[in-house]
């Protein structure tokens, strides 16, 4: 007969409740956490993006009524030096 020897199976210690769920809740919590930083991070480049266009367009608008303004004062100073 062959001799069976038997081999101890190491006792594996069960994970408990507790730290499994703090440990799925913080590493849901970091992956949470970072989902939202990254969306943030781009909703505010977008925004950025946006407002810095507002501002150049606000610049040239600036820039023309500037130009036509000057050359209002030059049209009514061309019309009192006629006088």
């Amino acid at each position: 007969m062959d001799t069976v020897t038997a081999t101890a199976i190491p006792v594996r210690k069960p994970v408990g409740a507790f730290r499994g769920g703090l440990f799925g809740f913080l590493l849901g919590s970091t992956l949470t956490g970072a989902g939202v930083y990254y969306y943030i991070l781009d909703e505010y480049k977008v925004s950025n993006e946006l407002l810095t266009e507002d501002i150049y367009a606000l610049q040239a608008a600036v820039q023309r009524i500037h130009t036509y303004v000057t050359t209002l004062e030059e049209k009514v100073d061309a019309l009192q030096k006629k006088k």
